[in-house]
């Protein structure tokens, strides 16, 4: 049980659990397939009517003419059972007519009520003389006898549920012999019992079958048993006696293999059966053509042609005598019918179909190897795919199942591979489905806390947008921190959990300024935060959100000052502000979810990374509390006040890099006293950079003499020391006016 499990496991990762769910359900239909119940045959059977009622057999010959004793004929003649003298005269004129031979699909089991003998006894009033005459007269039946030996006459019997009387030894059987590896009795159908004719008709007979028909579950007539198993004795049907006696054949023979009964042998006719010796009958349309009455045969005045060379069956339509029958093709077709639809198949040549026993062999290896192509296949294909691959596999199947009915006549079933592929279809389609509902509960998982909820939600509805194993974005990563924490963290060394509530109080907002303009927060690194932009859904503005986003933040990071100054001076404690320095980048990063198998964090790895944390690092250094990188910078200078403020090198990077704060939205870049002060840097940097130290020292003079100059003043004091250090060191020749942070 413990190598099952592991065994099961190993499979699951190396192949998916989903295949090997569908690898266990091709085993289940399989077994499904040879144990064969009944909800399984019915739908393989509907396929096969399906088929028939397509393509019905199209009648090329018509060998077999109906007596029937039909309504008219009763009307006419009286009620049935008619005496024998009128059957024997029915036959006499059916011979004289040039019938081949005469089939009956009714059964004369006791002696004519109207025999003479019979009639003397049950008459009251007869004198002695009368009753003498009438007792010496032929019976009905021995009438009957003589006009079944001058005729090839095929009696029918019927097969009963049980054993009625003891069988007459001395009548005679149909011989039939076994040909092959097992004996055909094992797989015929048993009556226990079997109702023959009086035996003064039977002796003479030229043939003697079965005309039991053996309905399916749902009351369909769609194989009839062409040899059964009565009574200890193995029998004919009607048909495939008539068919003996007018081949001249001695002796049935029975073709058998391993799996059962294959085919009936007659001189010059094989008719191939299934296993248990019953032959698919051809139905074709119902054909009135055939019928004559009774009632004209007995006054002769059927057309010659309908009778000449003809096999003739004897039987009944008329509703009273309750021998109608349900098929594929007709609703309402009277029992004889049957048995001539199936002497017409057998002799127009190339009409019978058959299942061969090799059809469920080829079942189960369609099924297997569609399933198998479906379990490989499958789940690397997308939607489009699936339904253009399930279409192909089933015009396959049905077509392959209609190519060997339409072509060879062979009953091959295609609903059964097809329901085997279609129940790994679904699985894998409920697999998938668990999956993603898997997927979004992971995803809600990850990024529900670091996220807006609708951003969230739009994730969990297309996880396909998330790429939890990792892919190349351009983002915009932001890193920001509170200048000066630790000497606020040291004022709550007595109160830790007022430091704890103090952090919560201003990454709150923070943090809901990030998730409000789509931005993902990746991780708190105590009082600093990380976020990105432009994952894990796409964001086209994300440049331009991360900016909002951080004069947000500084916002918020006010309104938090102002409230604790006031609890402040409320409550007679030192009031330290919180500073915050924010630092934004874009560039081609790495994201998607890192960590180990205990601990998965989605996040972002590059050069773009580091360089966000850098900037934000050189906040304190340069005055300003946002300070962006050039991409970010060029994306978002049509909607706020851009200021570039040096071209630096960063440690373990080869390109230099613009970098430039942002002192406000588009109000404050439209301002007359932000220009001034652009304009101002732009020419101190550009005198700078061409090594003109005066100039620039004089654009910085002007600079401190303009309105809000007190906003440049530290960026002011970084570049006099650089000019200072540089007038007693001048940078070497090819100095393109780039400066290496020695800080982080």
């Amino acid at each position: 049980m413990k190598r099952f499990k592991i065994l099961r496991r190993w499979f699951a990762r190396k192949f998916g659990l989903a295949r090997l769910v569908c690898l266990a359900l091709l085993v289940v239909f399989a077994g499904l397939r040879v144990w064969d119940p009944p909800p399984v045959q019915e739908l393989r059977l509907r396929t096969f009517d399906l088929f028939q009622l397509i393509d019905p057999r199209h009648k090329t010959v018509r060998p077999v003419t109906i007596v029937d004793i039909d309504d008219k004929s009763l009307a006419r003649l009286g009620q049935w059972p008619w005496s024998r003298t009128r059957i024997a005269d029915l036959i006499i004129n059916l011979t004289n007519n040039g019938a081949v031979a005469i089939g009956f699909d009714v059964v004369f089991s006791e002696p004519d009520r109207l025999n003479p003998e019979l009639v003397a006894n049950q008459m009251r009033y007869l004198d002695d003389a009368t009753r003498m005459k009438l007792s010496e007269l032929p019976s009905n039946d021995q009438i009957l006898s003589e006009a079944i030996k001058r005729s090839k006459v095929v009696l029918g019997e019927t097969g009963l549920p049980q054993v009625e009387s003891e069988l007459d030894k001395t009548l005679p059987f149909t011989g039939v012999a076994t040909v092959g590896e097992e004996n055909a009795e094992k797989f015929l159908f048993e009556f226990p019992g079997l109702l023959r004719n009086v035996p003064v008709i039977e002796k003479v007979a030229a043939g003697r079958g079965l005309f039991s028909i053996k309905t399916e579950r749902d009351g369909f007539i769609r194989r009839v048993p062409m040899i059964m198993w009565a009574q200890g004795n193995i029998m004919p049907s009607l048909s495939l006696e008539i068919l003996r006696v007018v081949t001249g054949t001695p002796t049935l023979l029975v073709r058998t293999d391993k799996t059962g009964i294959r085919a009936i042998r007659l001189k010059g006719v094989e008719i191939p059966t299934d296993k248990n010796g019953q032959l698919w009958v051809h139905y074709a349309r119902r054909d009135p053509s055939i019928y004559v009455s009774a009632a004209d045969v007995l006054d002769n005045t059927v057309p010659p042609s309908k009778l000449a060379g003809k096999l003739v069956l004897i039987g009944t339509s008329a509703a009273g005598l309750n021998d109608i029958k349900t098929t594929p093709v007709s609703s309402t077709m009277p029992g004889v019918e049957i048995h001539a639809q199936i002497l017409e198949s057998v002799l127009s040549g190339g009409a019978v179909i058959s299942q061969p026993n090799y059809a469920l062999g080829i079942e189960l290896l369609a099924a297997l190897i569609i399933g198998l192509l479906v379990i490989i296949f499958t789940p690397n294909l997308g939607p489009v795919r699936l339904v253009l691959a399930g279409a192909m596999f089933a015009a396959v199947l049905v077509g392959t199942s209609w190519f060997y009915y339409w072509q060879k006549r062979y009953l091959v079933d295609f609903t059964y591979p097809l329901l085997s592929t279609t129940a790994i279809y679904l699985t894998f389609i409920f697999s998938s489905f668990v999956r993603e509902q898997r997927q979004r509960v992971q995803i809600r998982g990850i990024f529900a806390q670091y996220m807006s909820p609708v951003l969230v939600e739009q994730l969990a509805q297309s996880p396909e947008k998330v790429v939890l194993g990792g892919e190349e974005r351009e983002l915009t990563i932001m890193f920001s921190d509170v200048r000066g924490f630790t000497t606020i963290s040291e004022s709550y060394k007595q109160d830790p959990q007022g430091l704890i509530t103090l952090m919560n109080r201003f990454l709150t907002p923070l943090t809901d300024v990030i998730i409000e303009q789509k931005g993902y927060v990746d991780k708190y690194m105590g009082d600093a935060i990380m976020a990105f932009w432009n994952a894990p859904l796409d964001d086209a503005e994300h440049q331009v959100n991360a900016c909002e986003a951080a004069i947000q933040m500084l916002e918020k990071i006010d309104v938090v000052n102002k409230e604790r100054e006031q609890e402040a001076a409320e409550g007679g404690h030192v009031y330290i502000p919180l500073n915050v320095g924010i630092g934004l980048n874009t560039g081609i990063g790495v994201v998607g979810n890192m960590g180990s198998d205990l601990k998965k964090n989605y996040s972002v790895l590059g050069d773009s990374v580091n360089l966000a944390s850098r900037l934000e690092g050189q906040t304190k250094e340069y005055g300003f509390p946002i300070i962006v990188g050039s991409r970010t910078a060029l994306a978002a200078k049509e909607k706020f006040a851009i200021l570039e403020l040096d071209f630096i090198m960063v440690k373990g990077k080869t390109e230099p890099e613009v970098i430039y704060a942002i002192a406000g939205r588009e109000d404050v870049m439209q301002s007359a006293a932000f220009q001034r002060l652009r304009n101002i840097t732009i020419e101190m940097l550009s005198c700078y950079r061409g090594r003109d130290w005066q100039g620039a020292q004089d654009a910085i003079e002007r600079g401190r003499r303009s309105e809000d100059a007190d906003t440049l003043e530290k960026l002011f004091k970084l570049y006099e020391a650089r000019i200072k250090e540089f007038k007693a060191n001048p940078p070497p020749e090819g100095w393109s006016g780039a400066y290496a942070l020695l800080t982080k």
